[in-house]
Formats: C-alpha cells, sequence, structure tokens
C-alpha cells in the first residue's frame, strides 16, 4: 500500500511547500481538490512539481463537466512531462453541493454529468495516443481528421497513458462499470439507503475480484481508500489499514481538505500511516 495526503484549499505557493514537506516526510503522493470556483489544481501542482522529485501529484478530484477533454488533455501534459512523469487524474462528475448553484449556466443534471464523464475517459485516451481520430458522443464532438498533426502537443511520459483515476460507488454496477475503463478507483461505498459509509476488508476485495473479473485492460489498477488517521496510535492505523491493504487496497489518501495549514503540516511530518 501506497500513502498519499489530500491538501486543503490554498495557494500555490502554500501547495509546492506542502508537497515538499511531504515528500520529505515520507508520503508517496500529493493530491488536490477540485471546485467550480477555486485556486485552479493544475497551476499548484506545476508548483509542486517544481520543489519535489519522487512523489506523485494528482487531482482529487476534477469535476469533468467544469473543463473541455481537450484543455484537461492539455493541463496533464504539461503537468505530466513537468513532473517527469508523476500525474494521476482524478476524476469525477463533480459535487454539485459545492457552490454549482451559483453559477447556472453550469450543467447540475446528474445523467448528463455522468455521461460528460464517460465520453471524457474515452476522449482522453485517444489524445494522448497523439493520433488523428474523429469522435461523435452525445457531449463533445472532435475531428482531428481534419487537424494537421504537427499542431498536436507530444505523447504523455506514461505510457500508454497518464493513469486515469475515477470514483466509483459500490455496489452501484452503473458507477463500477465505468471504473472498468479507468487505471484506479476512488472507492465510496453506499449501503442501500444510498447514505455513504467506510469501506471494510470485504468490500475491497469484492471490488478486486469484480474488477478482475471485468476489466479487459492489461495495465496496472489500483484500488485508493481515503480517509483520516490523526491522532491513533500504530496499533491502531495497523488495526484499521492492514486488513484493507491485504484485501487489495493499493493506495491510502490521508485527507486533510478542511484543516487548517497549520494543522496541515504537523499531520504531514508525522509521515505516512502503518498498514502492517
Amino acid at each position: 500500500m501506497k500513502f498519499g495526503v489530500s491538501f486543503p484549499y490554498t495557494t500555490p505557493r502554500t501547495v509546492a511547500r506542502l508537497a515538499q514537506l511531504a515528500e520529505e516526510s515520507g508520503w508517496d503522493g500529493c493530491f488536490l481538490g477540485d471546485a467550480i470556483w477555486t485556486e485552479d489544481p493544475m497551476i499548484s501542482l506545476a508548483a509542486a512539481a517544481m520543489t519535489t522529485q519522487r512523489v506523485r501529484l494528482g487531482t482529487m478530484i476534477v469535476p469533468v463537466p467544469l473543463r473541455k477533454p481537450w484543455k484537461l488533455a492539455s493541463e496533464t501534459l504539461a503537468l505530466d512531462h513537468l513532473s517527469g512523469g508523476r500525474m494521476i487524474l482524478g476524476m469525477g462528475a463533480g459535487a454539485v453541493w459545492m457552490g454549482w448553484y451559483a453559477f447556472p449556466d453550469e450543467i447540475t443534471d446528474k445523467h448528463a454529468r455522468a455521461e460528460m464523464l464517460d465520453e471524457t475517459i474515452d476522449i482522453l485516451t485517444l489524445l494522448y495516443q497523439r493520433k488523428q481520430f474523429d469522435y461523435d458522443g452525445k457531449h463533445f464532438h472532435l475531428k482531428l481528421t481534419a487537424m494537421d498533426e504537427m499542431y498536436y502537443p507530444p505523447k504523455p511520459v506514461q505510457q500508454p497513458r497518464i493513469p486515469l483515476w475515477v470514483v466509483g460507488i459500490w455496489p452501484r454496477m452503473k458507477s463500477m462499470e465505468r471504473v472498468l475503463k479507468a487505471d484506479g478507483v476512488f472507492v465510496e461505498v453506499w449501503n442501500e439507503q444510498g447514505q455513504g459509509q467506510e469501506a471494510t476488508a470485504a468490500d475491497i476485495r469484492a471490488i478486486q475480484a469484480y474488477v478482475a473479473a471485468n476489466r479487459t485492460l492489461t495495465t496496472p489498477f489500483d484500488i485508493v481508500v481515503s480517509g483520516n488517521t490523526d491522532g491513533a496510535d500504530r496499533a491502531a492505523q495497523q488495526a484499521r489499514l492492514g486488513p484493507l491493504a491485504e484485501s487489495g487496497a493499493t493506495w491510502w489518501i490521508e485527507t486533510l481538505f478542511t484543516v487548517s495549514e497549520e494543522a496541515a503540516i504537523e499531520r504531514i511530518r508525522q509521515g505516512p500511516p502503518v498498514a502492517s
């Protein structure tokens, strides 16, 4: 299991400092949230790329309906090259409750946003190949056969594509089918009443079995679980994370989205939790 940390919403300069501290403190990845109106995580990740050498840099998550797929491809390609192949693109349909009502021109229908996410995964996969293609979706249309390849950006450092991680709601099969097209899943577990609950080892085993049985891609696949272990001693961390790792979870991301900068620094300095 690898260990990442999600930073609070803050400035690019602060993100650069936090990322450097995280790398020095033994973390494996740094992740930034995105919202309908916030300091752009792509710019902040660029700052982090310049202060780090080893840690993976990712989004958790980009609300795909807010960005055109080709713009998202351009941004992530730039970050992939700037970081030497450390970029991870985490995507979702977007949390409408995070202020979308203030921007009435944005698409808030959940079915439309899910369709846009599906189409974006398909388009990004094709754009990263640096080949001509046409695409005629419900929401996005491309005719790259009419564009000279000399205008294309280069391929990403990471091949065959920059890793795409998407939110997967277990056991909602519509959501999990989308996961099969990706390279990783941000695990969310919902009960029969549609309420979120903490993922268990049994959930992780079931997700791993589902992916193994249905995913046709042969590239590596990550199962990503998130939460907070602040204040837990080593034994408590092992008791909580050990079964998840043994069941197939490959990443734990410590979520610090809502804490102060001072609290984030303190937690990052403590280093990642332990699973074994």
